[in-house]
């Protein structure tokens, strides 16, 4: 035992400092202090300055996770969670993730997930969906129905949560007792149904079925129609063609009716499961300045569509053909948002599963030139 904590510190401290470069000495070194007691490293001082020295040369390797896991050293847990978080779909970004798990770090990313960073608790998230497991469970539910948070951290919430059989269950929990936020049930539907759990996904057909496709068929999930082909020529026609009514409410470079959205630079802003939302959820994520109004007048007229500008006297709406109707403050009854987008659900009825592929490739190749 004597040769072997010999060799770590000859090794460590013999040839000036250690740095990353040097991947054989280090190595070497975690070898032979995986071979030491944990006491035995603890109890002296040349030994755990080697164990240092080798920690600080192998950040954001699995060498680094396996020696921090092995000797519980809680102090390197903010290391642990950083590694997690910059690489959460790679194994040593997991195993990082599990390893703070098993060194009481449950607490440190409770901390983490309740700030405001978003691109960073997303990461998180997803980090934490792959390591599964009743913790992943505990810090991921919450996420979903926490609606003051981002929708894109409630989204990877779900799609983490639907990784593991329990949790699974548990958001088809919340969609059986209509508690699942509606901005959610398309992500959620795509990823039950796509379940590798048999008894998931045979529940999810009845609780959340896919949409239908214009062969009345169920679509497949979106996770699937992301690998499929698209044709942007193809989607172009589908875009202006009558039937899909896309045209009757957006304008692209200049064609089409000015009442949605403009789309020319749509695919800048949204990535292709975010138009796949858009188009099979649309009251899922209004867009601001386009929620939908139920406006009532004194002489018992209703007016819904878009209020466009508001005086002191009067509030001009714009309804779905694109006409504008100014009306007088003292004429109102009553006026109201509506949960409902403007945009009607179930476009997708009027298109193939290829269509639909084509389209959302079209719409993903207008962006800003």
């Amino acid at each position: 035992m004597k040769s072997i904590a010999s060799l770590i510190c000859s090794l460590a401290f013999g040839t000036g400092v250690l740095t990353a470069a040097d991947a054989n000495q280090s190595a070497i070194i975690s070898e032979a202090l995986s071979r030491l007691s944990v006491d035995k490293v603890n109890a002296q001082p040349e030994l755990k300055a080697a164990l240092t020295r080798v920690l600080d040369s192998s950040k954001g390797t699995a060498e680094f996770v396996e020696l921090v896991q092995r000797f519980k050293l809680t102090e390197r847990n903010p290391d642990l969670l950083e590694l997690a978080i910059q690489k959460p779909n790679d194994q040593v970004g997991v195993e990082a993730l599990r390893a703070l798990f098993a060194n009481n770090g449950l607490a440190l990313v409770q901390a983490e997930l309740a700030k405001t960073n978003t691109v960073r608790i997303t990461s998180l998230v997803d980090a934490t969906g792959n390591v599964g497991g009743k913790n992943a469970e505990t810090l991921l539910l919450p996420l979903i129905t926490d609606l003051k948070r981002d929708i894109t951290i409630r989204r990877q919430a779900v799609k983490g949560a639907a990784k593991i059989q329990s949790g699974a269950q548990a958001v088809l929990k919340l969609a059986k007792e209509d508690k699942l936020p509606a901005d959610l049930r398309l992500v959620a539907t795509s990823e039950l149904n796509a379940s590798r759990f048999p008894n998931v996904q045979k529940e999810a057909a009845e609780v959340l079925p896919l949409p239908l496709s214009g062969s009345a068929q169920p679509l497949p999930p979106v996770s699937q129609m992301l690998t499929m082909k698209g044709d942007v020529k193809r989607g172009e026609g589908v875009f202006f063609r009558a039937q899909s009514t896309c045209a009757n409410c957006h304008i692209v470079n200049g064609q089409g009716k000015d009442f949605g959205p403009a789309l020319s630079e749509i695919g800048t802003k949204l990535g292709k499961d975010a138009l796949y939302e858009s188009i099979l959820e649309p009251s899922a994520g209004i867009s601001f300045g386009y929620e939908s109004w139920e406006i009532k007048l004194k002489n018992n007229d209703e007016i819904y569509g878009l209020i466009v500008s508001e005086t002191g006297d009067a509030i001009s709406i714009k309804d779905a053909s694109g006409l504008i109707r100014k009306v007088a403050k003292s004429d109102l009854k009553s006026r109201q948002t509506l949960k409902l987008s403007v945009m009607p659900a179930g476009l997708q009825m009027t298109m193939s599963t290829q269509e639909l592929v084509d389209l959302v490739e079209y719409l993903s190749s207008l962006k800003k030139k």
